[in-house]
């Protein structure tokens, strides 16, 4: 492993795969790192190692990402797998453990390209054993083939439960219900957006040939379902309760697999002080960025749903403009080759994004969820930190999430904040009356992953004292 590289990319999903490739064109020394042990992200995990059946049981989308690999194999590029970055800097130093040894490696440029990950929406019964994300569910599958043994109920809102349950359906799993969480108002508000949507047709077409192929594999899928509940003892889920058609009802299950959309996964930007706005339309906090990735740390770059969420097709075409933003910065072309060379991948963005302001409406979380209503709930599960602690809090004259976080520890475990930072800014919101942008986010600070003290210490083995 060089101690210095011109362009350093962080994360092996699909557009640090593409920045990658299109960067490795300039006669660059290149150096990817992912906490994957193979390239692929979350959308193409293991991609490399897929057999041919369970390959075509998660479809051509997931089956998109070969093409990326290998193209990526083939650069010229340093891979550093099974490698976490616990910190980058405003100088260009990037802290990373491998094999076990921290080191410090240096960069002229770096690309941010850490992905998404699943919204966590707190709701009565969330910590019980047997209560899931569905894209955790869907790792499980694409990387080791594990499926559920029993039948199970998916719930939630977003197109990912469509698309599970789909490739759960061909793996012959059984499943209950699929309860969609989505409510009428967000239908009504996504109409006026539906025009835009149609340029990006095919995706609307694949949502209702899921749905249809569900349907007629007797499925239920339940619409407009609120209040769920699950229910269990010894702290493992035996049923679930809901309501749906003004009605009550429990299903018995031991497995639910939920989901509320994906949001960015900003914890490394903001642990280095990038920029970041909370967008009303996507229910989240996003880095801060211009047309080609820049953020307001010079050589700090972001690419894919790191930035905001627009698919995998997207983040592949915006890993690509971020990459030739950083060929620019590193003197290899100049500003009219940077413009014309990114001309056709903005523009593929573009007609990706077509379909994205009609699902967000359609798939928006309501505020009776955001809020976390039952002050039961626990919000906080690493310092097990209750939705009405949070609001004794409030009312106690503690307005912001930072000082939410100091009072009463709830962002301090081991996920720092991951888990609990959008509910409780949300639940500060909603208390106070202030916006979300208000009401604030947890600061992030280093290390963003777990490291020891020991692999610290190793970082300087000169030093005795």
């Amino acid at each position: 492993m060089n101690n210095h590289y011109q362009l350093v990319i962080i994360g092996g999903g699909a557009a640090g795969l593409s920045a990658a490739v299109t960067a490795a064109n300039y006669d660059l020394r290149i150096a990817l790192i992912d906490e994957q042990a193979a390239i692929g992200g979350q959308i193409y995990r293991g991609i490399e190692s897929v057999p041919k059946q369970r390959g075509k049981q998660l479809g051509d989308d997931y089956l998109h990402g070969k093409s990326l690999a290998t193209a990526f194999h083939r650069s010229d590029v340093d891979y550093f797998s099974s490698t976490q970055v616990w910190s980058v800097n405003k100088q260009g130093e990037i802290g990373i453990v491998n094999n076990n040894q921290a080191q410090i490696l240096t960069a002229d440029q770096i690309i941010i390209a850490t992905g998404a990950m699943e919204r966590p929406v707190p709701f009565p019964g969330w910590t019980l054993t047997g209560v899931m994300n569905a894209g955790a569910g869907q790792v499980l599958f694409k990387s080791a083939g594990v499926v559920p043994k029993n039948e199970m109920v998916l719930a939630g809102s977003g197109p990912l439960l469509l698309l599970l349950a789909t490739q759960y359906l061909h793996a012959g799993i059984k499943i209950k219900a699929l309860l969609d969480m989505s409510t009428l108002t967000n239908h009504l508000y996504a109409l006026p957006k539906l025009p835009q949507a149609l340029l990006a047709a095919h995706y609307l077409i694949k949502g209702m040939k899921l749905q249809q192929e569900l349907k007629q594999a007797g499925i239920p899928i339940l619409e407009g379902v609120s209040g769920l509940k699950a229910l269990g003892d010894d702290n493992k889920i035996n049923s679930i309760s809901f309501k749906h058609n003004r009605k009550q009802k429990t299903f018995t299950t031991d497995l639910l697999l939920i989901h509320f959309g994906v949001i960015p996964h900003i914890w490394l930007t903001q642990s280095v002080g990038c920029h970041h706005r909370w967008d009303d339309s996507q229910q989240c906090w996003q880095p801060k960025h211009d047309q080609w990735g820049k953020t307001n740390l010079d050589g700090i770059l972001i690419a894919g749903d790191g930035s905001s969420i627009n698919g995998a097709k997207a983040a592949e075409y915006s890993g690509k403009i971020s990459a030739l933003q950083a060929v620019y910065a590193l003197g290899k072309i100049n500003k009219q080759q940077r413009h014309q060379l990114t001309l056709p991948a903005k523009k593929s963005k573009q007609q990706e994004r077509c379909i994205r302001p009609f699902l967000e409406r359609w798939f928006a979380i309501s505020d009776a969820l955001l809020i976390t209503a039952d002050d039961e709930t626990l919000v906080c599960r690493c310092e097990e930190i209750t939705a009405g602690e949070i609001r004794q809090a409030v009312h106690e004259g503690h307005h912001d999430s930072n000082q939410i976080k100091f009072i009463n520890r709830c962002g301090m475990g081991a996920c720092q904040g991951r888990q609990c930072a959008n509910a409780v800014a949300n639940i500060v919101a909603a208390e106070t009356g202030k916006t979300i942008h208000e009401a604030g986010i947890y600061r992030g600070r280093p290390p963003v992953t777990p490291i020891t003290l020991g692999q610290l210490a190793n970082l300087y083995p000169q030093e005795k004292q």
